[in-house]
């Protein structure tokens, strides 16, 4: 049975686990730099010439279309009401993630239905894709925790087998900027499946990739079980704090 005290006590654990993620964040930012962009573990191996700068020997440039399958979004027709439902087909837009800020995803504020998927040209997207929002605005970057399709402001990653969502994540955070310094638009800057297609990018040996996915893999899974967590402990947090706020509930009360 819940308790006053049971719930303070959730709060509090809602606090200290989203710390705890931002310390791994931080703590995987950094490795996916020492790696891939001052190559500090291979500082004593071979380097060669690349059109990125050097590399190390073994490693080649290529193009995000190496790694992964880029693909873009779509938006049944509002004037359908019957396209869209509570309980369907996981669909996102970019004002959701304005709204979480969720490093996983699962689902936006509303589904579409089958018909609904069905009368345009979005695609449905495997777990562990990785959602990148390409225009209104560009950078907004999440992981698909399940099936989930997306309208047309995504340009979402679909990494290879042999790539994983560790590199492709943290290539798009690393070079946020410089996309958005290559998109282009009349109304709104947008970075076009073109773009996206072509970005450069520094594609280790797979040995490299290995070891950095077995390394990352299981963080996410600990971030992604917490930001569970924490959804939880916000919703009974949010349940609670306008009682404290009218003064129908009291912080000694929680105590009790």
């Amino acid at each position: 049975m819940w308790t006053y005290s049971t719930t303070y006590n959730c709060i509090t654990r809602f606090v200290k686990k989203r710390k705890g993620n931002d310390n791994l964040e931080q703590q995987a930012q950094a490795l996916y730099k020492s790696w891939f962009v001052d190559f500090e573990p291979f500082k004593d191996g071979k380097f060669v010439d690349s059109e990125l700068g050097r590399i190390p020997e073994g490693w080649r440039v290529g193009k995000l279309s190496d790694v992964g399958k880029i693909i873009g979004g779509s938006t049944p027709s509002k004037s359908h009401p019957e396209y869209y439902t509570s309980e369907g087909i996981a669909w996102l837009t970019p004002k959701d993630l304005s709204i979480t800020h969720a490093k996983f995803t699962s689902r936006g504020e509303v589904d579409i239905t089958e018909k609904g998927y069905d009368s345009c040209s979005t695609k449905l997207l495997p777990k562990g894709s990785v959602l990148f929002s390409s225009r209104a605005p560009i950078g907004y970057l999440s992981i698909a925790s399940n099936k989930i399709c997306t309208n047309q402001g995504f340009k979402s990653i679909v990494p290879h087998a042999e790539i994983g969502t560790p590199f492709i994540y943290y290539y798009l955070k690393t070079n946020t900027v410089e996309i958005e310094s290559k998109a282009s638009g009349s109304t709104f800057k947008e970075a076009s499946g073109t773009l996206m297609n072509s970005l450069p990018v520094v594609i280790p040996e797979l040995k490299t990739l290995c070891n950095f996915n077995e390394i990352l893999n299981p963080l996410f899974e600990i971030q992604e079980k917490n930001e569970a967590k924490n959804r939880k402990l916000s919703q009974l947090r949010d349940s609670i704090l306008p009682k404290l706020m009218s003064g129908e509930l009291k912080i000694s009360d929680l105590h009790s």
